[in-house]
């Protein structure tokens, strides 16, 4: 059986009887199960089963609430989300060409898919492809309301089969698709059935579009196609291949320009200096080559030095029309040549990472309206001026934004707010919802401390078993983190541990760490803060920069970088961009620890020890 095909559509059709879906940039897969393990196929028929092994882990963890629909075939999507509206398809390509099981299994750990269904073709030996599609969305919506699977697709959800939810507005959900850089939206009849093999106008997909302008480098007549480049490091690197979208007049003036003005440098071949830009239309960029290109049009405004692996990026990456940008140019880290449009195109590359930290906690921001070199100050109260999408919750007479969506992030952005500061619990719970260590040297030079700190600490805590992550201040220290189940432990029972764990090093190493408080009385040794971790205190976010010159960021790290030759300052904001490009998130899997058990025992074990004192 072979999926139902998308038609093409360049507007989004409106009116009863349509709904709509996201589109995401994976692999098409159909879900055939009959048994404990299901099969997935792909359009071709594939079967994928080897190349996503968590899709199958996790349908057998959940076929003891499924196996009474069963046999089951379910149509969807095989995606690496980046977030809930965008697929990375080079993650999810890379997979499906490995053949070695370790390579594929190490890959899947790493970089772990999800399987996102849209579509239900059979149930319980009851063929469904016949009913209408808003009579087969209510089935699968049962289906996994009694499976206690997700019914909407979460990026950070570990839970692998997940649903594509269903809009009623096609314009609201268009516009969440181009804050997030989403590939499109999928618009289907709501009375439609569903056709093996049929490309119909009762399915119509809608691409979002992204414009990039390109220098026409060479062109091929064996094949027809044009070559277009950018700068990169002041040197011309190929970008794409097109010659999709070019009418017959196009296509003839820009092969007659080629023959006047390029060299020959084969039969069929010429190649042109830079001289003429082009605007290609893609969906994106997947490191080497622009995705699914498409010629849109001329444009004799640009500069061929406008072609840059930094204009692309911005191109690539729009600020979203609610935004209203100011002084895009201004400075801010003059060590790095950092403006703003470089942080705020650094917060849309992050905002994966840092939004879950910042989600549902009231934030503290540190604002630098002349940059990093000028004057600060902290702000907890959201000011008037600040545009409706901005949620806020009071406390206390303050009232602190919550920045749970990419538009707050990119507003705070503008308004120059470098460092990001949250509490330790959310605000629907008055108790912690991780531990955090400030591991705080006298100075950069000490931070050698911080990372003999650390490596003790994290001795500590494997032979208590309690699962740890760290990462650097952005300044001159280390924070060594330890995730807590939601609304369990409180602050008065994770200060017994904190307050045992740095006395015990401070035991163990005198002369080398202090609890003392007072800077004068330290002695130049690394002061080991438990107090700091208190209701009302606050800690810098992961991947939060800070207003230091050099445009260092609070950056995650794994426990094999923590040794002798780590140094801050090689995290700045560029590096972090290639970081989270080519590593894993160290913070990735932060909210699958638990540590319940084993906090709740080391607990004990210190009440004990107290009450014996």
């Amino acid at each position: 059986m072979k999926p139902m095909l998308l038609s093409p559509a360049t507007d989004i059709p409106n009116g009863r009887g349509w709904l709509y879906e996201v589109k995401y940039d994976g692999f098409r897969c159909l879900l055939q199960w009959e048994e404990s393990v299901p099969q997935l196929m792909s359009r071709n028929g594939k079967n994928l089963n080897l190349q996503f092994p968590e899709i199958i882990q996790s349908c057998k963890e959940v076929y003891p609430y499924i196996k009474d629909f069963l046999p089951l075939t379910l149509d969807g999507e095989l995606v690496y989300l980046s977030n809930n509206y965008k697929s990375q398809f080079n993650t999810v390509q890379l997979r499906g060409r490995m053949k070695k099981q370790d390579v594929i299994a190490n890959h899947a750990k790493q970089f772990p898919c999800h399987l996102v269904i849209f579509d239900i073709l059979s149930l319980a030996k009851t063929n469904q492809m016949n009913l209408s599609l808003s009579k087969r969305k209510k089935a699968i919506q049962v289906l996994f309301k009694k499976s206690n699977l997700p019914l909407s697709v979460n990026y950070e959800s570990t839970q692998r089969l997940q649903l594509i939810e269903t809009y009623q507005n096609g314009q609201e959900l268009w516009e969440q698709i181009v804050v997030y850089n989403g590939e499109g939206i999928v618009a289907k009849r709501s009375s439609s059935n569903w056709e093996s093999a049929k490309r119909t106008p009762n399915w119509l997909k809608i691409k979002n579009w992204r414009y990039v302008t390109v220098i026409l480098t060479k062109f091929d007549k064996n094949n027809g196609y044009f070559h277009g480049s950018i700068f990169s490091d002041n040197a011309l690197i190929e970008i794409v291949v097109f010659r999709h979208g070019l009418n017959e007049e196009e296509e003839r003036t820009l092969f007659t320009f080629f023959q006047n003005n390029g060299k020959k440098i084969s039969a069929n071949v010429w190649e042109l200096p830079p001289s003429i830009c082009v605007d290609i239309a893609c969906i994106d960029f997947d490191g080497k080559s622009l995705r699914e290109p498409m010629f849109h049009s001329f444009n004799f405004e640009a500069e061929t030095t406008d072609c840059s692996w930094k204009h692309m990026q911005r191109q690539l990456n729009p600020i979203p029309e609610n935004i209203q940008i100011t002084n895009a140019d201004k400075p801010i880290w003059s060590t790095i040549n950092a403006n703003k449009d470089d942080y705020l195109l650094y917060l849309q590359k992050i905002a994966p990472n840092l939004l879950p930290f910042l989600s549902e906690r009231l934030l503290t921001v540190i604002r630098y309206p002349h940059g990093s070199s000028g004057e600060s100050f902290y702000q907890k109260h959201c000011p008037d001026y600040a545009p409706d999408f901005v949620l806020t919750e009071k406390e206390e007479d303050i009232e602190y934004i919550i920045c749970n969506e990419l538009q707050t992030l990119l507003w705070l952005g503008n308004q120059l707010a470098l460092e990001f500061h949250i509490p330790f619990q959310t605000r629907q719970s008055k108790k912690p919802s991780e531990i955090v260590f400030d591991l705080d040297p006298p100075s950069v030079a000490d931070f050698q401390l911080a990372i003999t700190a650390a490596q003790k600490m994290k001795s500590i805590f494997d032979q208590f078993n309690l699962t740890a992550f760290v990462k650097t201040s952005g300044g001159k220290g280390l924070q060594v983190y330890i995730p807590l189940p939601k609304n369990r432990f409180s602050y008065t029972e994770t200060r017994i541990f904190t307050q045992f764990v740095c006395q015990f090093l401070v035991e163990q190493e005198p002369d080398l760490f202090t609890t003392e408080r007072l800077k004068k009385n330290r002695n130049n040794k690394l002061y080991l803060d438990y107090i700091q971790h208190d209701a009302g205190k606050t800690i810098i976010a992961p991947y939060s920069p800070r207003g230091s010159e050099k445009g260092l960021i609070a950056t995650p790290l794994n426990w094999d970088e923590v040794e002798e030759s780590l140094t801050p300052f090689s995290f700045t904001l560029p590096a972090v961009i290639k970081r989270i490009e080519n590593k894993v998130d160290p913070f990735k899997f932060f909210r699958e620890v638990s540590n319940e058990q084993a906090f709740s025992d080391i607990l004990d074990q210190l009440k004990e020890l107290a009450k014996k004192k």
